[in-house]
C-alpha cells in the first residue's frame, strides 16, 4: 500500500483518530499542516514545551484540543506516548471532528 495513501485522520464510532508528528522544544505553538512520513501522512504539531516527562505531550493534547474545540479530557495520546510520532483519540461527534480534520488536509 502506498505511504501516502493513508490519510492523517481516520473516524471511528465515538470521534476520530489523528497522525501527528510532533516537534518539541519549537519556538512556538501551532499547528503547521499535513506532512508525509514513511508512515504515510502525518498532521505537523510544533510545541515549546521539552519532551521531559510528559510537558510535551500535555502541550500536544492542549493545542489540539482547543483547535477541535473539545476538553482536553476528550483528547487521548493512544499510540507514541514516548515518540514524536503520535496516534491521538479525540472523543465526540465524528462528523464534525472530521470536517474540522478537513481544513489541513490540503494546507
Amino acid at each position: 500500500m502506498n505511504p501516502l495513501s493513508r490519510p492523517f485522520f481516520r473516524q471511528d464510532a465515538d470521534g476520530l483518530n489523528l497522525t501527528l508528528k510532533v516537534q518539541p522544544k519549537s519556538s512556538r505553538d501551532a499547528i503547521e499542516g499535513v506532512v508525509e512520513t514513511p508512515d504515510g501522512l502525518a498532521l505537523k504539531v510544533a510545541v515549546t514545551a521539552p519532551p521531559d516527562k510528559g510537558k510535551a505531550n500535555a502541550a500536544v493534547i492542549a493545542l489540539v484540543a482547543k483547535a477541535f474545540g473539545v476538553p482536553k479530557t476528550k483528547v487521548t495520546v493512544t499510540l507514541g506516548e514516548t515518540d514524536r510520532r503520535k496516534v491521538l483519540h479525540i472523543a465526540g461527534a465524528p462528523g464534525a471532528l472530521v470536517a474540522i480534520a478537513q481544513q489541513w488536509e490540503f494546507s
